[in-house]
């Protein structure tokens, strides 16, 4: 019988180290992101995803960064090995953890910022696939944040593309600021973003 307790108590000890191991490389790589060292965030991060084949979290953050670098990208080649790494990534995450809206949101921002660098190509071809993303992550997740701002700002721009009213989406981008205040993530590594951008938005709509 003793001989079993120590067992629990070792095994139970290394599923610590290792998380704590976790989530010590997890900060980490945010502390660099912070420091506005980018790459050395990425790089940490494709270590620990390596490292913990079970968790969704590092390839989401790999999948963010190169998705956020691809906002402002003009090279056509520089962009596509990024958003092909952020999808490969999300591919990855997605085997993890199916059904995930948080992964939902950040696919849809992957095909957004192929519409954003070239509409006139990748708009038809994406934008009904970036509202069914939102859909869905609405569906499974109706009180998430950055679902319900991200589903009204792309609904939005969509109706100003169209000079549709945008006073609806208004109201819809007003919701997501009082959800974002009572909003928890799972942990301090789970995805917390959003709320600063929403506020911006909801202020434009009243201007």
């Amino acid at each position: 019988m003793q001989k079993l307790i120590i067992i629990v108590l070792l095994l139970v000890s290394g599923i610590t180290t290792a998380q704590t191991n976790y989530e010590k490389g997890m900060q980490k790589a945010f502390k660099l992101w912070q420091e506005n060292k980018t790459d050395e965030a990425e790089n940490m991060f494709e270590r620990i995803a390596k490292a913990e084949t079970d968790k969704w979290l590092p390839h989401y953050y790999i999948a963010q960064i190169n998705s956020l670098k691809s906002w402002t990208e003009k090279d056509e080649n520089v962009l596509k090995a990024q958003l092909d790494k952020a999808q490969d990534h999300i591919d990855k995450a997605m085997t993890i953890s199916k059904d995930n809206p948080e992964l939902l949101v950040l696919q849809a921002h992957v095909l957004t910022n192929w519409v954003a660098f070239d509409g006139a190509t990748y708009g038809m071809k994406y934008a009904g696939k970036i509202t069914e993303l939102y859909n869905k992550a609405y569906k499974l997740a109706p009180k998430n944040p950055r679902v319900v701002f991200n589903k009204a700002d792309w609904a939005m721009g969509s109706a100003k593309y169209f000079g549709q009213d945008t006073k609806p989406y208004c109201v819809e981008i007003e919701k997501s600021i009082e959800l974002f205040a009572t909003f928890k993530p799972e942990s301090n590594l789970h995805p917390n973003w959003g709320k600063e951008r929403a506020e911006q938005v909801a202020k434009s709509c009243k201007e």
